[in-house]
């Protein structure tokens, strides 16, 4: 026995996988190994040889046990600093570069304008891009054959239904919405479609915000105020703001907004023409007929609204000077407002 004792000890230190390993723990503690098979010839010895046959069969048994069970500790240690060995990083390489996005600036401006404009009252109400005709333009006082179609009629989908050219239609549906409730206050922003060239300036898909307030007395003095402290604090506290009379049928009176140049501070440039100014938005007093179309009596209330392409803001914020660099996908292009 103890010759069987040195050859598996011999054994279990030659092993040097654990597949090697369980191949001799299998060997002699297997139920059909060599040491089970000893215990199971203890019937056949004298009486007064089993005990001390016995005891020493059990005790080759619990040391070949203890043998194996520390070879594989030993044999799991080896693996696993091989394994860290392998899988080390070297911290000296460098390290792999991830960009860093940004946001578009139509969407960083989009976000000033709406953050300005809810500190004065406005919520967000975000209308449907596919209009039907009446919506785009019946029920905004502008009928069938009316000369202001000229410009906005664009890609119809039916006869009846269309990409809405403007944000206006949200202004009706806003209020229809609201069903009569005072005080109404908001905005509606979203991409419109035009039957525009593609150049510098025009895009037949662009995006505009659209404001509308009414109420028991609102007034012009009051379009003055909001549209004057909104261009302030989004273009800077020297920047100053004019009205010029203008027509759109869904106003009554109307008028254009012009700001003081961004790029000569009202000096005159090449970009503003030499007058100083810039035309950024078209507001003015909501028509009677547009309250009526919406659920309001314009005998008792009154409101203003504004709208602007929010693309000609971002370009006179951050002086880009082609609109198609906005939807180009340019990362060249768009990585400079990181940060901004």
């Amino acid at each position: 026995m103890a010759e069987m004792e040195v050859r598996i000890l011999q054994q279990i230190i030659e092993a040097s996988t654990a597949g090697e390993l369980e191949h001799v723990r299998i060997k002699y503690l297997g139920r059909k190994g060599e040491i089970s098979a000893l215990l199971k010839n203890i019937g056949n010895l004298a009486p007064e040889q089993r005990p001390a046959f016995g005891a020493a069969v059990n005790a080759l048994r619990n040391k070949v046990s203890e043998m194996i069970a520390s070879r594989k500790d030993e044999l799991d240690r080896e693996a696993l600093e091989q394994s860290l060995l392998r899988d080390a990083i070297d911290v000296s390489l460098p390290g792999e570069y991830f960009e860093v996005g940004g946001l578009h600036p139509l969407t960083k401006s989009l976000r000033e304008i709406t953050s300005i404009l809810s500190g004065m009252g406005f919520t967000v109400y975000e209308s449907r891009e596919t209009e039907t005709d009446e919506m785009n333009f019946v029920k905004l006082n502008i009928a069938q054959g009316h000369p202001a179609r000229d410009m906005q009629e664009t890609f119809y989908l039916t006869e009846t239904t269309l990409m809405r050219t403007h944000t206006s239609p949200g202004q009706i549906r806003g209020m229809l919405a609201l069903e009569g409730r005072l005080p109404v206050r908001f905005i509606v922003p979203g991409r419109v479609y035009r039957r525009d060239p593609t150049d510098a300036s025009h895009h037949p898909v662009f995006f505009q915000v659209e404001g509308l307030a009414i109420d028991v007395d609102v007034t012009f003095k009051q379009l003055r105020g909001v549209i004057s402290t909104l261009m302030n604090r989004f273009f800077g506290q020297d920047v100053r703001i004019r009205l010029r009379p203008s027509y759109f049928p869904f106003t009554e009176p109307s008028c254009e907004v012009d700001i003081s140049c961004v790029f000569c501070r009202g000096e005159g440039c090449s970009v503003c023409g030499g007058s100083g100014y810039l035309e950024v938005a078209g507001a003015g007093m909501v028509h009677p007929q547009v309250l009526l179309n919406g659920g309001y009596d314009p005998d008792k209330v009154s409101g203003f609204a504004f709208g602007f392409g929010l693309d000609r803001l971002a370009m006179l914020k951050y002086g880009i000077d082609d609109i198609r660099l906005l939807y180009g996908n340019d990362k060249r292009f768009l990585s400079q407002f990181r940060g901004l």
